[in-house]
């Protein structure tokens, strides 16, 4: 099936899924290009700066890496989901250009994320993984090292748990996304990020959420108990 202008067959799977498209009325926020782009001298806050304070004072956190690696796990699922979700349901993916996609950093969970213009690409692993390792996840977890020092190993753990969480939802419906998502777990950047067994998921770092206050570890996270004896714990 060809991509449709509105991705409609996504709307079906719902939250980290859906993509909102040009078809949709709505007044689009920056592109994820200007938000990785953004220089020192800039004045004020940008898309990153401005989201990683809002999962801050939401998770009541006062951590900017702890707040940064949540926030920066919700994107790498909202791209994940969107990627794989077409794949399975299109046979195609979307252009997922930074260009073309605005990101609304004020919004609630999921991420809200705009498409400027629908334009088909191959699903094989190797253009999924550079529409969004290489476009998408490099420069945003580089530009979270920079400012916030959350470990490079951390932020790569993240994005292994968000493609396998991703694979774990699509895959009550279609063994598809389950081969595709260990095709992508051969790319370099993921490989080292844990182990990936049908849909299960180990990773080799943690995510930082149980210093979030009342949080605790994730399934599939290194730890199998809090690390409380080792507050400064980051496994990245």
């Amino acid at each position: 099936m060809d991509l449709d202008p509105h991705l409609t067959a996504l709307r079906e799977l719902g939250g980290f899924f859906v993509l909102r498209t040009a078809g949709d009325s709505l007044d689009p926020a920056p592109t994820l290009a200007q938000a990785y782009a953004r220089r020192e001298e800039d004045v004020y806050p940008d898309s990153i700066t401005f989201r990683v304070r809002t999962v801050a004072d939401r998770l009541r956190t006062s951590e900017p890496r702890v707040s940064a690696s949540i926030a920066q796990q919700a994107l790498a699922a909202r791209l994940w989901s969107i990627a794989l979700g077409c794949a399975v349901l299109y046979d195609h993916v979307p252009d997922l250009d930074p260009r073309l996609l605005h990101w609304d950093a004020a919004s609630s969970a999921p991420d809200d994320l705009w498409l400027a213009d629908v334009r088909p690409r191959a699903a094989d692993a190797a253009t999924v993984a550079d529409l969004v390792v290489r476009r998408h996840l490099e420069p945003l977890n580089a530009a979270l090292y920079a400012r916030y020092g959350v470990a490079e190993g951390l932020l790569w753990g993240n994005a292994g748990s968000a493609l396998a969480g991703a694979a774990r939802e699509l895959g009550r419906r279609s063994h598809g996304a389950r081969a595709l998502a260990a095709e992508l777990f051969a790319h370099p950047r993921l490989a080292p990020t844990g182990t990936f067994t049908g849909t299960s998921f180990r990773r080799r770092s943690c995510c930082l959420y149980y210093r979030v206050p009342g949080g605790g570890v994730c399934g599939d996270c290194c730890f199998t108990r809090t690390p409380w004896s080792s507050p400064d714990a980051t496994s990245g």
